[in-house]
């Protein structure tokens, strides 16, 4: 048999370019097994970016949780496309039948008013830690960042669900590698128990979906990594065992 016929044609892959998505972003997902499916009254997270961004692109890195009452919201730290690049934080969500959550007024400073993104001086090699608690009013949730308010969201339900960490970036697949590092992830129970995930769970934007395909998750001895504009060994669905002892930032909170 010759020709086309029984050959298999190759896919080429997206490892150049802006990524086509409707965002313009190309994203991949932690979520999180926990040995229970109680719902959860605080999440936690510390992340530390490695390898920061070498260009003014914007990207994100968030915890994200989920609450009982509908809609989810994200926290995490972020590189603004401004100048050369400015660092900011950010906590805003989403509720179930669309629209951005209300909130209050963060204390931290704003670069064009935007109630979500805030003005935070985080530095490379630093490790962060992220949580989400209720509103000491209760009404809502707060997001911290190492012990510092960036705002309460006016979100519905009493709990939290369904965390996951993520890197969204609004790069070309071929702009110089970043690579940021999770640890720490911990949760608290409904009623009061820490838990922590057993395993994490991949998921990459597809190519499909606009996804690059030279972004990658890895493990070291701290935590788990993301990496951007490398070569991809870990399949998509791979599930990633964790160990206490592998996340030693939750010490931190």
């Amino acid at each position: 048999m010759s020709g086309w016929f029984g050959r298999r044609r190759r896919v080429r892959e997206r490892t150049t370019g802006f990524p086509p998505s409707g965002n313009g972003a190309s994203s991949f997902h932690l979520n999180w097994q926990l040995p229970t499916a109680e719902p959860l009254a605080e999440v936690a997270a510390t992340i530390e970016v490695l390898v920061p961004p070498a260009l003014p692109r914007l990207y994100f890195w968030a915890l994200q949780v989920g609450f009982t009452g509908g809609g989810a919201a994200h926290t995490g730290l972020q590189w603004l496309p401004v100048g050369s690049g400015r660092p900011a934080v950010n906590w805003g969500g989403y509720r179930a039948a669309g629209g951005e959550l209300d909130g209050s007024v963060s204390p931290l400073p704003t670069l064009d008013g935007n109630p979500n993104t805030r003005l935070y001086d985080w530095e490379p090699g630093r490790p962060y830690r992220l949580r989400v608690v209720a509103a000491p009013d209760g009404h809502g949730w707060r997001a911290t960042v190492d012990g510092a308010t960036i705002r309460d969201l006016w979100s519905p339900g009493d709990h939290l669900l369904a965390p996951i960490v993520w890197s969204e970036v609004f790069a070309a697949c071929d702009d110089p590698s970043v690579v940021v590092r999770w640890s720490g992830l911990e949760a608290v129970t409904a009623r009061g128990a820490v838990v922590v995930p057993r395993g994490l769970a991949v998921t990459f934007q597809s190519r499909a979906d606009g996804g690059c395909d030279n972004t990658d998750v890895d493990v070291d001895a701290v935590g788990v990594t993301q990496t951007t504009a490398t070569v991809r060994r870990t399949r998509p669905g791979a599930v990633i065992p964790l160990r206490r002892g592998q996340s030693p930032g939750a010490a931190d909170a």
